[in-house]
């Protein structure tokens, strides 16, 4: 059919517009599919069906717009022929071209640009120490030919910096271009500032939101003082829509290779898991006269399902085969120094007021990096059903009823005191039993906003084993400790200060106090209890615990935060030898200090606990504080302090943190660590951008970890410099990485994103 011409609006076609795909084009009067309407201000002639137009041509399709300054149009045919200043704008894949002159066939959407330029919308798939950038790709060549699903466009080049004069730009004699699929460029140049950098005889990028293709990954050198050069190349399997597979293959000159296998998958929405393997085949290096060298393997991995009806299945490993391995090898500082693996396996549900669980666990404590000095802990398999608190009587006397029940076959292995050889361990039977249920019954009195919670709960034990004689033993133990406590609250004082401040409208100040009295009695031959866990911990008890918390709240409109909070804890003991738990004269844990702290204190019969505070403050957002401090009476000191602050203004940035250990030499020795990061600037910030991160020992007065991390980017690429100094146990290790990051498309480099500070 033959639509009204209306008249359009003036308009530049020589301008070549970078246009914002992120803001829709409104199109209130865009034509039906099949329908298009034609309009020219010079001459509109139709001759056998076929449409001469002159002068601001444009032509408007359901999903396009075509505007040039002559045009032939066959209705027939449906053939579009343009020529001078030609536009052409797809709103489905978001596409903009400007050329010389056009063929397009409206029916079949295919067509020929000459002397074509233009902008295509960027996939941005935002992650963690990735360049991006909202810009469109922009594009030049000679012709570009319209496919069906694709463009091919010849003899140009590709970039998504800004023109005229872009950072860099990718030239090919041919780009074989799918929208929101893939681009592939054949015997393509890459040049920075106009100058050939690297040569890619086939250059593949997906333009998926998550894409997934085969293909060898880039490669990479990097060199180290301890390692020698280091070259690494691998492979990437898309094995199916649900699964793949990375390999990574390292060489150390100076050490030996590395192998790096990560599995994953998603089979079903319910399912996915991730595996990963790494594993060095070391030769050693020479410290002096002294072969350092620590060959092994660590398997990581994660995993999860559904069942349905409830039933969940989750799964984690960390597994290494030794210390020295990990302090050698890892690229953490934090992982490093940790000295505790833990793998799990578990089936759930939560039904009602229960929980049933089944589980199977393996713990490795390293007691240092000396093979075979570590603390073996393992659960085959262990069964909990619990039960949350459930009111059974009504009135006033109310009672609520809750359990925790077990039954495992666990296993321990340790090397013995020092002294003895390593080979002989103290270790129970494969498979020795354990089996608890522990009731409990609670009632409250409240009375003029004074809360009295009273609770009476029965720890009933039974262990296969027991420790006699320093060794473990067949005889069975069984444990039956009542348990009673009385929790008191007493009603909250508060103050409100009607007066404006930098911190609100309005400021509240609350005080808390608060008090639990405990006894536990019957704990018989604590020492002779195997420990597997936590539970194990329990002793006889006669002891109060006071509290006080400070809070401060600040209003400012509707918006009420808390920005300050003081908290403060210490227990009296009445009984200073805890049922005959507690030796003098070197560490002891039991369950009710490590309630209070998870510092040690107990060095033998005492009355009272550490003060225990902890202090919070968020003033502002972007400002936060935290310091947690156990002072002892006893010895006169902090002997524990936590302290970290972290402040983020704009893009600058600051944290720090210390931590200080000084108590009882009997039960832990002293530590001194300061640990800072700071900063200016982003992943994406155009300009430079800096940051440095350490971990001082004060007590050893030696850098542990540094790393100063240079970073200069351009509106579509940017270059990183880090220097990573690593210096703890056998490590002592200076890295310089460098990494070069195209928006959008990549990064090519040694440093990792996982290694970026920013």
């Amino acid at each position: 059919m033959a639509p009204a011409l209306p008249q359009p609006a003036a308009s530049n076609f020589a301008v070549v517009e970078r246009p914002d795909f992120r803001i829709p084009v409104p199109r209130p009067d865009a034509p039906a599919k099949g329908d298009y309407i034609i309009s020219a201000r010079d001459k509109q002639v139709s001759e056998n069906g076929v449409y001469h137009l002159e002068g601001e041509v444009v032509v408007e399709l359901h999903n396009a717009t075509f505007k040039s300054d002559v045009a032939d149009y066959d209705e027939e045919t449906g053939i579009f022929t343009a020529h001078g200043h030609v536009y052409y704008r797809n709103y489905d894949q978001h596409e903009v071209i400007y050329c010389d002159s056009a063929e397009y066939n409206t029916e079949t959407e295919r067509g020929k640009f000459s002397k074509v330029r233009g902008y295509t919308q960027t996939k941005v798939v935002a992650r963690p120490g990735v360049l991006t950038t909202q810009a469109p790709f922009y594009f030049e060549g000679e012709w570009a030919d319209k496919l069906e699903d694709r463009y091919i466009l010849h003899e140009g080049f590709i970039t998504d910096c800004a023109m005229p004069n872009p950072w860099w730009t990718m030239h090919s004699d041919k780009f074989d271009i799918v929208p929101d699929d893939r681009a592939i460029a054949h015997k393509a140049v890459y040049r920075l500032r106009k100058i050939p950098a690297f040569y890619f005889p086939y250059f593949y990028k997906s333009l998926k939101k998550e894409p997934r293709k085969s293909g060898i990954l880039t490669p990479n050198f990097a060199h180290s003082n301890q390692r020698g050069w280091m070259f690494a190349t691998g492979y990437y399997l898309a094995i199916s829509r649900s699964l793949d597979l990375t390999y990574i293959f390292q060489d150390f000159s100076a050490r030996g290779v590395a192998h790096h296998v990560d599995f994953r998958g998603k089979p079903t929405q319910k399912t996915d898991f991730n595996l990963i393997f790494y594993g060095v085949q070391d030769r050693g290096v020479l410290q002096g006269s002294t072969l350092i060298k620590a060959p092994g393997y660590s398997v990581t991995g994660t995993g999860k399902t559904e069942f349905g009806n409830g039933w969940i299945a989750r799964g984690n490993i960390n597994f290494i085969s030794s210390l020295a391995f990990r302090q050698q090898f890892t690229e953490s500082f934090s992982e490093a120094i940790f000295s505790e693996t833990h793998s799990s396996g578990s089936v759930e549900k939560n039904f009602s007021y229960y929980n049933f669980s089944a589980a199977v666990t393996r713990t490795e404590n390293f007691e240092d990096a000396t093979p075979g000095n570590s603390i073996i802990l393992r659960k085959f398999p262990e069964f909990d059903l619990n039960s949350r608190d459930r009111q059974i009587v009504k009135g006033a006397l109310p009672l609520w009823l809750s359990f925790d029940s077990s039954y495992g076959l666990n296993y321990r292995a340790q090397p013995r005191p020092e002294g003895t050889p390593l080979s002989n361990f103290y270790q129970t039977s494969q498979f020795s039993s354990r089996g608890d249920f522990e009731p409990t019954l609670t009632t409250a009195f409240r009375l003029k906003g004074i809360n009295l919670l009273p609770s009476f709960t029965l720890h009933e034990t039974f262990y296969g084993q027991s420790f006699q004689n320093n060794a473990v033993s067949s005889q069975n133990l069984n444990r039956t400790a009542p348990e009673f406590n009385i929790q008191l609250i007493l009603p909250t004082v508060e103050r409100i200060y009607n007066r404006k401040t930098f911190l609100g409208d309005k400021l509240k100040h609350t005080i808390e106090v608060r008090a639990n009295y405990k006894y536990v009695s019957n704990v018989v031959k604590f020492a002779d209890t195997l420990r597997f866990d936590p539970l194990d911990l329990l002793s006889d008890t006669n002891e109060v615990e006071v509290g006080l918390i400070n809070r401060l709240y600040a209003k400012k409109g509707d918006d009420v935060r808390e920005i300050f909070t003081l908290e403060l804890f210490q227990k009296r003991y009445f009984d200073p030898f805890f049922g005959g738990a507690v030796n003098a004269g070197q560490r002891n844990v039991l369950a009710t200090s490590l309630d209070l702290t998870g510092y040690s204190f107990l060095n033998g019969p005492r009355g009272y606990s550490p003060v225990v505070a902890v202090m919070r403050s968020n003033p502002k957002n972007g400002i936060g504080f935290i310091w947690e401090t156990d002072y002892d009476p006893l010895l006169q000191r902090f002997v524990n302090s936590i302290l970290s602050a972290d402040v983020r203004v704009k893009r600058y940035f600051f944290s720090a943190g210390s931590d200080q250990v000084r108590p009882d030499p009997l039960v832990a020795p002293p530590a001194n660590q300061f640990r800072t990061t700071f900063g200016y600037g982003d992943p994406n910030r155009k300009g430079i951008n800096g940051a440095f991160s350490m971990v001082y020992d004060y007590r050893l007065g030696h850098l542990d970890f540094g790393i100063a991390q240079v970073t200069y980017n351009t509106d579509c690429c940017g270059l990183s410099f880090q220097l990573r100094r690593l210096n703890f146990g056998t490590r002592n290790e200076t890295v310089p990485l460098v990494s070069f990051s195209i928006a959008n498309l990549g990064t090519v480099g040694t440093l990792k994103k996982q290694e970026r500070l920013f």
